[in-house]
């Protein structure tokens, strides 16, 4: 099979190279990939929201199937544009990816059908959010801008002002954009996080191994939210007994939810989970692989990547066994100076081989270019390096490892991804 990987992060290099690993693969495509990416697949310069461009390119290349990854191009509907033009895609159409394109919509629907969540209002207008802020008086309150905003549209706010700002900010500075004309305010929830992917066809779902996010951009789940800092797999706090807990009262429901409301999900559907003291709590809904939970799931999973994708887009997942390596694997994120804010681009990469890879690791490229013979920085999130081991320990060590190889000027990265966590 030939594949046409749409965009060009971190997540899309780990999703091409498990791809590689698969003997019924034979070509990979990507666009607009990076730099990384342009050393495991050929690359192409059409815009990942392009949509009649990626249509036009899957065509002239004869690709059996395109694989869109990221969020925007699935929420516009890029799904159902190459299905209308008789292409082979992987992830959910236009309907089905509300579930992330809007979070006055998720919280309906998990409202709707019994789906333990936070406790939330809506609101259209700054005022009435102003109002209500001020009513309810207790902090720390999540104020979430209802559209897609690059995984930066939440903001946790502990006194008035913080809350206040938010409002402003999202509402009528429009920092996200039409994305930010309604907002959710959510109670806060306390407890540990825990990320997981899902294989869905409609009919069935099955969970990937769990993962854990490190969101927060300093030591210690310190300073601004970013796109993410580092994960780590398995989630030390995600027993049987909570994965049973989770199947039965949020994955399954979900499903069926959207079955129910004509929305059939077809894809990777992420459930962003609280493991509240009153049991587990969906913070959010992805309608594709998390970025960076796919650098260390994907790497774990046994079962041939292609046949699971195949499986889904004929809808048999029912019929595939998926298995996964024992162990553990961990991703430390490698950033550019200044991110989440301002920074600079096009540093010299130093520690790389020719591949863009590092002995004793996988680097999976987010924010690079590969310019006259050599790396740059391209991005914020720059690399993930990602490391298997046979505990959580051994992984960390590993990546900690191979990060110390890898230099470029102003990097910047967490020194305690997994530390807090770790399984004693």
């Amino acid at each position: 099979m030939t594949y046409l990987v749409v965009g060009g992060g971190g997540r899309e290099h780990t999703i091409i190279r498990k791809l590689k690993e698969s003997p019924n693969v034979d070509k990979i495509y990507c666009t607009p990939g990076n730099g990384g990416i342009s050393k495991d697949a050929e690359v192409f310069d059409v815009a990942a929201t392009d949509i009649e461009g990626v249509v036009a390119l899957a065509e002239k290349l004869k690709v059996d199937c395109v694989f869109v990854a990221p969020d925007d191009p699935l929420v516009l509907g890029m799904v159902d544009a190459l299905n209308e033009n008789g292409i082979r895609a992987f992830g959910p159409n236009k309907k089905a990816a509300i579930i992330e394109g809007s979070k006055v919509f998720s919280k309906e629907l998990m409202k709707k059908y019994g789906i333990p969540s936070a406790a939330y209002e809506v609101f259209n207008e700054p005022k009435a959010a102003m109002e209500y802020i001020r009513e309810q008086n207790t902090y720390p309150a999540v104020i979430k801008a209802d559209g897609l905003a690059l995984g930066k549209g939440v903001v946790i706010a502990e006194n008035v002002e913080e809350a206040e700002n938010a409002i402003h900010s999202i509402m009528e500075d429009k920092i996200f954009g039409n994305s930010g004309n309604n907002i959710v305010i959510e109670e806060f929830l306390t407890g540990p996080e825990v990320s997981v992917l899902a294989f869905t066809d409609g009919k069935c779902v099955k969970p990937m191994v769990s993962s854990m996010d490190h969101k927060r951009v300093f030591n210690g789940n310190l300073g601004p939210n970013t796109g993410g800092m580092g994960t780590i797999s398995p989630n030390p706090y995600y027993t049987d007994e909570v994965a049973k807990e989770c199947m039965e009262k949020i994955f399954l429901p979900t499903i069926n939810a959207m079955n129910a409301e004509g929305r059939t999900f077809k894809g990777c559907l992420y459930f962003g989970l609280m493991l509240t003291p009153n049991g587990p709590k969906v913070i959010e809904y992805n309608c594709r692989f998390g970025d960076p939970e796919a650098q260390v799931v994907l790497p774990r999973l046994k079962t041939d990547f292609s046949d699971v994708i195949n499986a889904i887009i004929d809808e048999k997942l029912g019929e595939l066994e998926i298995e996964w390596y024992d162990g553990a694997c961990a991703c430390v994120i490698m950033a550019s100076g200044g991110y989440p804010g301002k920074y600079e681009k096009g540093i010299v990469i130093k520690g790389l081989n020719e591949d863009g890879q590092v002995d004793g690791a996988t680097v999976f490229h987010a924010g690079s270019a590969f310019k006259d013979g050599q790396f740059v920085t391209n991005g914020g999130r720059v690399l993930g390096v990602t490391a298997k081991g046979k505990d959580l320990d051994e992984a960390l060590e590993r990546a900690y490892e191979a990060v110390e190889k890898i230099d470029f000027s102003g990097a910047h990265y967490r020194t305690d991804i997994g530390r807090a966590y770790k399984q004693q």
